[in-house]
């Protein structure tokens, strides 16, 4: 594929490393509006470079990838699917579901793909841990539990992610909903959302230099399904030490899912078997090292899918949904109340 990225950040970066690694698509050209972050990235990739992310959508290509800030995300990735430009956005893929679903609109009778940018889908112990769930190994699902976080870094009260106007929402809206897909993906729908959110160190520090909104940088949830099922996860600004951490119970045993590589730790899946005579449960662990190769197996899930022409896991409907659950526990937390979705 001739390929299109607009964001040249961290992740922009990172999806430009994967494509130029694999040697399976062609990196034309990029766009950012801080050229020289562009131009960094094209010393690598030997891609053109622009400031203006108009000049890809009008680019000789078969996709783009969208990884500007939030505000960015639905108007770049709608343009370039009314163009008829298959699509990999990160996450959230918008600031709010409205927006999301605009975006999702641009595809009406185009053919092509969209993809959100849940790479968690594709780290290998959350894959493994999702097949042993289909497949029944620890038996009807009943219950989880997920810890999420890292501890920021100097100034990251005045980065764009802690400003609402542009990213839609702090940490719980940034991280928190890498856990709410997962969750989605592992559970289905759920139907009932309660929250609370905080303001304790970055989002604190952030008001009252700025003057801006309130921005949250710890969220709390729990959510039900409309079987009963329950789902509790914490993620956190304030996880001095990274953490990633999802525990999935069932009548039978238990999944624990613990890293994600690099300063996460290694990637770790136990697996255990609930001792039906009571006493210490079987347990298995599996590790799959310490590379974050999530990355590389999304955009090789992308591809396929283009090739397939079908929406592939975590596609605009994942997307639209897993915003929805996190404005959930939003209004949860203003009205004190469980919120009915």
């Amino acid at each position: 594929m001739r390929v299109g990225l607009v964001g040249c950040g961290l992740i922009g970066r990172r999806r430009a490393e994967v494509v130029r690694r694999l040697e399976t698509d062609e990196l034309v050209i990029l766009a950012d509006v801080d050229r020289a972050r562009a131009e960094s990235v094209a010393r690598e990739t030997g891609s053109r470079v622009s400031e203006n992310w108009q000049d890809v959508i009008s680019a000789d290509l078969d996709a783009v990838i969208v990884s500007t800030t939030n505000n960015w995300l639905a108007p770049v990735s709608r343009a370039a699917l009314e163009t008829g430009r298959h699509v990999l956005v990160e996450k959230p893929m918008a600031r709010t579901s409205a927006e999301a679903v605009g975006l999702v609109e641009g595809m009406t009778g185009r053919g092509v793909v969209l993809q959100v940018g849940f790479n968690h889908r594709y780290h290998l112990a959350v894959r493994r841990a999702h097949d042993l769930i289909r497949e029944g190994a620890v038996g009807d699902l009943l219950f989880a539990r997920a810890r999420y976080g890292h501890g920021g870094r100097p100034g990251y009260d005045q980065e764009w992610r802690m400003d609402p106007r542009i990213a839609g929402g702090g940490g719980f809206l940034d991280q928190g909903i890498h856990i709410v897909d997962i969750l989605r993906w592992f559970f289905g729908e759920f139907t009932e959302a309660f929250g609370f959110t905080a303001a304790y160190v970055w989002g604190a520090a952030a008001l009252p230099m700025s003057g801006r909104p309130h921005v949250e940088d710890n969220g709390f949830a729990m959510l039900r399904t409309a079987g009963g099922q329950v789902a509790s996860f914490h993620t956190s600004l304030t996880q001095w030490k990274n953490l990633y951490c999802l525990e999935f119970f069932g009548d039978r045993g238990y999944l624990v899912v613990e890293g994600l590589g690099g300063s996460y730790g290694p990637e770790r899946l136990v697996i255990g078997q609930r001792n039906m005579g009571g006493g210490v449960p079987d347990e298995e662990t599996i590790t799959f090292g310490a590379n974050d190769d999530s990355w590389t197996e999304q955009w090789r899930a992308f591809r396929q899918a283009v090739h397939d022409r079908v929406q592939p896991s975590g596609d605009g409907h994942d997307g639209i949904q897993a915003l929805r659950l996190v404005e959930a526990v939003y209004d949860s937390a203003r009205s004190g109340r469980v919120t009915r979705l």
